[in-house]
């Protein structure tokens, strides 16, 4: 059976662009001129994966995919957009989005981020590999719902992040490499995806200072190490 794909975008030219790419590589597609008939649409064929522009008529992309979330948490969510600010990124991840592409987009990065997310969201997993919620320190990490529990408060995270997260979880006490983190989460270790790397790694150390069971050391040019408990 295909993976159905809902893709609300307002713009006739690139939504052909987009869904000829899509039908080629197999998905089922199906497009939606503004956010309220996207909405009905959702409820209607159920889909895989939701693609959303956020300046539409009727309803944006943030409201759409707050409604969404209402309707179904385990649906990835990706919005492409031409609002490029942190601000509207963040926001994105906020209001429910999985991952933001920012127009213009190169097709083939989007079909590689779509293929993640629809093999970390409904791919069937041998059932060793099936555990969702992770535990470190006083802190769970929730890889579905894309959240991070700490003993003060509850964060929503990025795709990016949860993968980070969980990379460092899987090694805990032993050395991450930079290296491996790039190639499994980014694609490639270039210079611009390892600051990029940093940027994320700075945001979960701020979220996990509190908790005073772990520590997520820097490995001067070899990568990072979660430590817990004082465990060296």
């Amino acid at each position: 059976m295909k993976q159905k794909i809902l893709y609300a975008e307002d713009e006739p030219l690139l939504a052909q662009i987009v869904s000829d790419n899509l039908k080629a590589r197999g998905y089922e597609v199906q497009i939606a001129r503004d956010g309220q008939v996207a909405l009905e649409m959702f409820k209607a064929i159920k889909p895989d994966l939701c693609l959303l522009d956020i300046m539409m008529p009727l309803k944006d992309g943030y409201s759409l995919a707050g409604d969404i979330r209402k309707l179904a948490s385990g649906v990835p969510i990706i919005f492409l957009s031409a609002k490029s600010l942190d601000e509207d990124v963040v926001k994105g991840f906020k209001t429910g989005g999985n991952d933001y592409m920012r127009k213009p987009f190169s097709i083939v990065e989007l079909l590689a981020r779509i293929e993640a997310l629809l093999i970390r969201f409904t791919a069937k997993q041998p059932e060793s590999d099936q555990t969702t919620t992770l535990y470190f320190g006083n802190c769970m990490l929730d890889t579905i719902n894309q959240q991070l529990k700490t003993a003060v408060t509850t964060y929503d995270l990025s795709y990016k992040e949860v993968m980070l997260l969980q990379l460092l979880i899987q090694h805990k006490n032993e050395i991450l490499e930079r290296q491996e983190a790039l190639l499994k989460i980014w694609g490639d270790d270039s210079l611009y995806n390892g600051n990029s790397m940093n940027v994320f790694m700075a945001h979960l150390r701020k979220m996990l200072k509190d908790d005073t069971s772990i520590q997520v050391m820097s490995i001067r040019g070899i990568g990072y190490k979660l430590i817990e408990n004082g465990r060296d």
